[in-house]
C-alpha cells in the first residue's frame, strides 16, 4: 500500500506542471508518513432492506436516507460500514510541524489525506475478499451527495469506532481525529457500474476551489 502522489499534488491544488523540488518533498513525506504510521479501520457487514424512509440496514440502528443511497444500494442485500483513520498520532505530528514549519505541514496534511484514502482503499479490497463471487459497489460517505453528514452518529455507533479507534464528534459532526474516514460499500449478486464520480455528486461542488478554477480533483 502507498499514497497516490497525483492524488496529494491535487490536495495541495498545484495545476500544471509540478516544480521538480515540491514533488521531491512531497515524495520524502508521503515515505517518511508510509514507513512510520499505518491506517486502522474498522467494517462490519449488515443485511439491508429497501423502505420507504431509506435504505435500512438491519441491526446497525443506521438508516441511510436520500436517493443516492437508494440508487447505489437498489441491486444489493447486504451493505458494509467502514471506518478508516491515520488516529491521533498524526494530528500529534501535524500540531508540532505547525508550529515549526507551515509550508511543511501543509504537504504532511495533504499526505496524511491520500494515506487515509490508501487505508480505505485496502479496507475495500479486504472486504471484496470477503465475499467471493459477488461485486461491490463503490463506496460513498456521509456529507457525499444528498446522504446526510448527521448519520455520522449511528455509522460510529454500529462500528463502535470510539472505544476502537478513538474517533469523536463534534456538535457539527466533523470527526477527530481529523484523519478519519466513514463510507459505506454495497454488495450484491451482479455487477455494479461506478455512480458516484463527478462533481454532481460531491457536497463541495458549490463551493469547490477546483471547479472555480475550471478544472477538478477527478483522476
Amino acid at each position: 500500500m502507498e499514497s497516490n502522489i497525483g492524488e496529494i499534488l491535487r490536495y495541495l491544488r498545484v495545476r500544471g506542471e509540478t516544480p521538480e523540488i515540491l514533488r521531491e518533498q512531497v515524495e520524502i513525506t508521503a515515505r517518511e508518513l508510509e514507513e512510520s504510521l499505518e491506517p486502522s479501520y474498522v467494517y462490519r457487514a449488515f443485511p439491508l432492506t429497501l423502505g420507504a424512509d431509506g435504505v435500512m440496514l438491519t441491526g446497525s440502528g443506521v438508516t441511510l436516507t436520500g436517493g443516492l443511497a437508494r440508487k447505489m444500494l437498489q441491486h444489493c442485500d447486504t451493505a458494509v460500514l467502514l471506518c478508516c483513520t491515520l488516529g491521533i498520532e498524526f494530528e500529534r505530528r501535524l500540531r508540532a510541524l505547525e508550529r515549526r514549519d507551515m509550508g511543511k505541514a501543509v504537504i504532511l496534511d495533504a499526505c496524511g489525506s491520500a494515506w487515509v484514502e490508501s487505508g480505505c482503499d485496502a479496507a475495500e479490497a479486504e472486504i471484496a475478499a470477503r465475499f467471493p463471487g459477488r461485486y461491490i459497489t463503490d463506496r460513498f460517505s456521509p456529507g457525499y451527495g444528498d446522504l446526510p453528514l448527521s448519520l455520522q452518529p449511528a455509522v460510529l455507533s454500529a462500528l463502535d469506532a470510539q472505544r476502537r479507534l478513538g474517533i469523536h464528534l463534534s456538535e457539527s459532526f466533523l470527526m477527530t481525529p481529523s484523519k478519519s474516514v466513514t463510507a459505506v460499500i454495497g454488495v450484491s449478486d451482479t455487477p455494479q457500474p461506478a455512480r458516484v464520480r463527478g462533481c454532481g455528486y460531491c457536497a463541495m461542488r458549490n463551493t469547490c476551489d477546483y471547479r472555480k478554477g475550471g478544472t477538478s480533483c477527478a483522476v
